[in-house]
């Protein structure tokens, strides 16, 4: 039971000092609620518009992209490091499935042509 005494407390203490960092922002941050200061405020441009900004979904795919080949590599590269002691034979048939799934998916996003930049 001692455990989770132990668990608890360290709990309470997270909580405590959050408690007292937001109570402490709260007395020493000065306050000054006025209309400019509520204000959108964007690389010192005052906003104009409505602000709604219509995107590309076409930056979606490529950021979507970007982070399945990085966290490839996340897997690949301890992989690698660990291949110089003997990982035996179903490691690199497990290693040489995930590489051939990582290159079907390649392949599809090629075939669609969402890898074309115009």
């Amino acid at each position: 039971m001692t455990d989770y005494l132990v668990v608890l407390a360290v709990a309470l203490a997270g909580v405590a000092l959050v408690a007292a960092a937001a109570g402490g922002r709260r007395l020493l941050a000065p306050h000054d609620p006025r209309p400019t200061k509520l204000t959108t405020y964007e690389s010192g441009v005052d906003p104009v518009g409505s602000g709604w900004g219509q995107g590309s979904v076409r930056y979606f795919g490529y950021a979507l992209l970007y982070v399945v080949f990085a966290v490839d590599v996340v897997y690949l590269f301890p992989w690698a490091l660990v291949l110089r002691t003997d990982l035996g034979v179903a490691s690199l048939v497990e290693m040489a499935i995930f590489v051939g799934v990582l290159l079907l998916g390649l392949a599809h996003v090629w075939r669609r042509g969402l890898l074309r930049w115009l």
